[in-house]
């Protein structure tokens, strides 16, 4: 199978390089920052085409050693695609509010899934 790659040229073109506004920046995202311009952070590119492409190459180890991918896109703008690539790929996905707890609290999640259930089932009957 073919390992999709980025380029900077598509990334542009996306509007990748566009930041958040200056003031909402975590400090810890600083050596992925270019620059600013009109209060907006530029991303690298450069080191984003990098990365995205490894995170491409292992996604596409762990599937194909039988594991699962969760993607997840809380934005109106990538939620149908997302949901459309994950059902296509067999994967599972998260695109509208995420679940406090959804990681770190799965016993008491998955509960609340398994309550939702029987109570969908029975309003059916």
């Amino acid at each position: 199978m073919n390992i999709p790659s980025a380029s900077v040229k598509e990334l542009l073109e996306a509007g990748v390089h566009l930041g958040h506004k200056t003031f909402r920046w975590n400090p810890k995202m600083k050596k992925f920052i270019f620059g600013e311009k009109n209060s907006i952070h530029i991303i690298d590119l450069l080191q984003t085409v990098k990365l995205l492409n490894n995170a491409m190459l292992e996604m596409h180890k762990c599937v194909a050693s039988g594991g699962k991918i969760l993607f997840v896109s809380t934005k109106k703008q990538a939620s149908e695609l997302i949901a459309e690539v994950a059902k296509e790929t067999g994967q599972f996905f998260v695109n509208h509010r995420w679940p406090g707890g959804m990681l770190t609290n799965w016993k008491t999640i998955s509960n609340s899934i398994r309550r939702l259930k029987k109570l969908t089932e029975e309003l059916n009957k």
